[in-house]
């Protein structure tokens, strides 16, 4: 949980380096007490601010309002939703999760979301189950697209396809089934060179929740920090140094983003969006 400090240099880093999109993700960023404070603060600089909403939440006891919000301040909301099928999301995500996946999609669309002409965007998110890396992006939408409206009335502007990365729980659950080397074999196989020019390490700082930076969230989640000496947002506010041309830390799991079509925290890789925080 971020602490309001920490909260207070974002949005001097966001003012200070002019950065156009801050990107809040979690568990579920809508649970923080600050949350709507610093999306005001960001909107009032013109900055994008992207939800990675995990749909249920706008169901919760006291999150009624939060569509709303997100909806008045034209928040992005990118919303998990591994699969058009219930059974296939209840057992990926819990029991009961589809239907409240569908019902907060439904309250984001009859508030513009995912519509034509609507200044409100809604993209939904697509990780493969098992040792298999991400379908044509742009196929799955079209399926996703009509499974979703046809069945449920729902529609929505871009699927993003993101592979799984073989770290922490995927790694540890991969490794229980004797499927941990076939999956890293698989990604170094299907390494695509092209992918590199546009993979998010380049573009984006991700930020942990006591102000580190860091290349990427997976990165963050191995607790590989960025190189150099700008090692947390006050380093940012203080010396002012850009990071535009810094090297940047790798390892094994960056096979999982150049593999076959690429991923990134937007999709395939010739969809990819930069200058996130």
């Amino acid at each position: 949980m971020m602490d309001s400090n920490n909260i207070a240099l974002i949005a001097k880093v966001l003012e200070i380096y002019k950065l156009s999109i801050l990107d809040l993700t979690g568990g579920a960023p809508e649970l923080h007490p600050e949350f709507k404070a610093l999306v005001l603060e960001a909107r009032q600089m013109g900055v994008e601010v992207i939800d990675r909403c995990n749909l249920t939440i706008l169901n919760e006891d006291g999150y009624e309002d939060m569509p709303k919000f997100l909806a008045d301040n034209q928040v992005t909301v990118i919303a998990s939703l591994p699969c058009y099928e219930k059974d296939n999301v209840d057992q990926q995500r819990g029991i009961g999760v589809f239907e409240s996946s569908l019902l907060g999609l439904k309250k984001l669309n009859q508030l513009g979301y995912g519509k034509k002409h609507s200044k409100l965007t809604l993209n939904l998110v697509f990780n493969p189950q098992g040792i298999s890396l991400p379908p044509d992006q742009k196929s799955l939408e079209e399926d996703y697209r009509e499974k979703l409206y046809s069945r449920h009335g729902i529609t929505f502007n871009n699927l993003y396809t993101i592979a799984n990365m073989p770290i922490n729980r995927f790694a540890v659950h991969l490794s229980k089934i004797g499927q941990l080397e076939a999956y890293q074999k698989l990604l170094i196989d299907q390494f695509n060179q092209s992918n590199l020019d546009n993979v998010m390490c380049k573009s984006l700082i991700s930020v942990d929740w006591q102000g580190h930076l860091f290349d990427c969230d997976f990165n963050q989640q191995l607790g590989i920090k960025i190189k150099g000496k700008l090692k947390h947002l006050n380093d940012l506010i203080e010396q002012k140094e850009n990071l535009i041309g810094k090297s940047i830390e790798i390892g094994q799991h960056c096979y999982g983003c150049t593999a076959g079509n690429g991923s990134s925290c937007s999709g395939a890789l010739k969809n990819s969006q930069s200058n996130l925080i």
